[in-house]
């Protein structure tokens, strides 16, 4: 990727943040910026008249001009060097890191489109001629738009129900609803308990595409997107035995009843009308009901089936895979500077700074980091838990490792003659450190980054998976796979956690492992 392609997406990147926020549109990954300012303490300003947000309006501009310079010097730059091009060369042959590389820019680019991909808001509704964009508004719509009435008419709307009330012909209303691909929200949308249907064969009931009887408990629905049962059976060896419980419309409970082998034993009806007209009333066919964690049910579009509960599996893991960019994204720019800064400085100045530094990261050094976690997680309130903090106490231990290479290389290259030319050309502190001395450890920065991003995703993993990382509201791999192991026979759950997160660390390992090779400063380097 070159520099003039980063400069344009950070461009693009600013102009749609601040664009949305002005004109109120909820573009996909740009939004992030002035949803993080209103949501995290202290990141935006309150007067009497409202509230500035100014950490979204600072990351506008900050993308703006940092991809305005980035262009402007890809065209006013020379011509490239010669060493860098015979590393991306030999990147490119190593074939196993450099398409670990695209599909890694592939995931990052699905991640990108955001609730285009997965939410459980419409990305476009034409209701009685009219089209509306509910995932990209920022206020969200009630079902009085969509001439829902009752109680749904000041809440929220389901587009789901509205979609199928609609292809049903259920409402008089005529249109249409575009849902995204994976149709549920990450974390703010749990499910009713799922079902599947059942098939009838000689009398004996089983799930559609199963041989063996069924066994538990099956229901027939008012509505089945709303979870609303009109009578719950029990069956063993696919025969109803047992209990069976019937609610009226409003849901109430009016029926009882019991089964032996199939055959009614007795029953009992206290509702309006008689029991031969709530037992006729218009419901769906017998299906089998599956409570959280429910397995995959592709007809549900439930591909990996729901949690405990009740998000569903695959559009938890997309927003776990966000959050791990997000978190990307923030820490390694601010660790590699802070990193990169002490650490030459170090190097290069010695003395009495160098130990100063010295102490102080051995003293950071021996800190355990997840007693500082815990106490962390305990004393911040619930309401400023977030991202920000987690990443906060990564960072404070984060720098470290990349100070001490940068301090090796600064200590190795202070005293070579190109440095001594540059102090004879009158050049400053600042322009021997950024100018000259940094450029010569680019192979050692470009090769921890990978790393570093492997660490950094394992760090927050294992966090949420022993309780002390993100709060719920996040979708995180960690509290994902603490799920599938409190609930060992939901198998889905452990299996497709595992799989991604490996798979992720995979492909940044054969990234890392290339860059490594491709950087080593043995095959190239600026001097000789």
């Amino acid at each position: 990727m070159s520099v003039r392609t980063i400069g344009i997406f950070a461009l693009i990147l600013g102009l749609l943040a601040a664009l949305g926020e002005w004109r109120g549109i909820d573009f996909p990954t740009a939004r992030w910026f002035f949803d993080a300012s209103r949501e995290v303490f202290g990141l935006k300003w309150k007067y009497a008249g409202g509230e500035f947000l100014w950490f979204g309006w600072l990351s506008s501009l900050l993308l703006m001009a940092g991809g305005i310079s980035f262009i402007v010097a890809s065209f006013t730059a020379g011509p490239p060097n010669p060493v860098t091009l015979r590393r991306i060369r030999r990147f490119k042959e190593i074939k196993r890191g450099y398409y670990s590389l695209l599909i890694l820019l592939g995931l990052m680019a699905l991640a990108a489109l955001d609730q285009v991909v997965v939410g459980k808001e419409a990305l476009a509704v034409r209701y009685n001629g009219k089209w509306v964009y509910p995932a990209f508004t920022p206020t969200p719509f009630k079902g009085s738009d969509f001439g829902i009435t009752g109680e749904g008419a000041d809440a929220p709307v389901n587009y789901r129900k509205l979609e199928l009330d609609l292809q049903s012909g259920k409402t008089e209303a005529r249109g249409k609803v575009i849902m995204p691909l994976v149709p549920f929200g990450a974390t703010d949308d749990t499910l009713q308990p799922r079902s599947k249907s059942l098939v009838e064969r000689e009398g004996i009931y089983a799930e559609a595409g199963a041989r063996k009887p069924f066994f538990g408990l099956a229901a027939k629905y008012h509505d089945i997107e709303e979870g609303r049962v009109h009578l719950r059976y029990t069956l063993r060896r696919g025969k109803l035995n047992g209990p069976v419980d019937g609610w009226d419309a409003s849901g109430e409970r009016v029926y009882s009843a019991e089964y032996m082998n199939g055959n009614i034993l007795k029953e009992n009806y206290n509702g309006a009308g008689t029991r031969e007209g709530f037992l006729a009333m218009d419901s769906s066919e017998l299906r089998a009901m599956k409570y959280h964690p429910a397995p995959p049910l592709p007809k549900e579009k439930n591909w990996l089936g729901t949690t405990s509960q009740g998000y569903d599996v695959l559009a938890y893991l997309y927003g776990g895979l966000q959050v791990n960019f997000k978190a990307a994204l923030i820490f390694l720019p601010i660790v590699y500077v802070v990193g990169i800064t002490l650490g030459m400085m170090m190097g290069y100045f010695g003395s009495w700074f160098d130990l100063v530094m010295d102490r102080l990261i051995e003293v950071f050094s021996n800190i355990p980091f997840l007693f500082v976690v815990i106490i962390f997680a305990s004393m911040v309130p619930e309401q400023f838990k977030g991202l920000p903090i987690i990443l906060a106490i990564l960072i404070l231990f984060g720098w470290m490792g990349i100070s001490g290479l940068m301090r090796t290389a600064a200590y190795r290259d202070k005293e070579r003659d190109y440095i001594a030319a540059a102090r004879v050309l009158g050049a400053g502190t600042p322009r021997i450190i950024f100018r000259h001395l940094l450029p010569n450890t680019l192979a050692i920065i470009v090769t921890l980054i990978p790393f570093t991003v492997s660490s950094l995703i394992s760090s927050l993993t294992a966090l949420d998976y022993l309780g002390f990382g993100l709060p719920p509201k996040y979708a995180t791999w960690g509290r994902l796979l603490n799920d599938g192991l409190a609930n060992l026979s939901a198998s889905w759950l452990v299996s497709s956690t595992f799989f991604v997160l490996v798979s992720l660390l995979v492909l940044i390992t054969f990234i890392g492992e290339a860059v490594r090779e491709a950087f080593d400063p043995k095959k190239h380097s600026y001097y000789h």
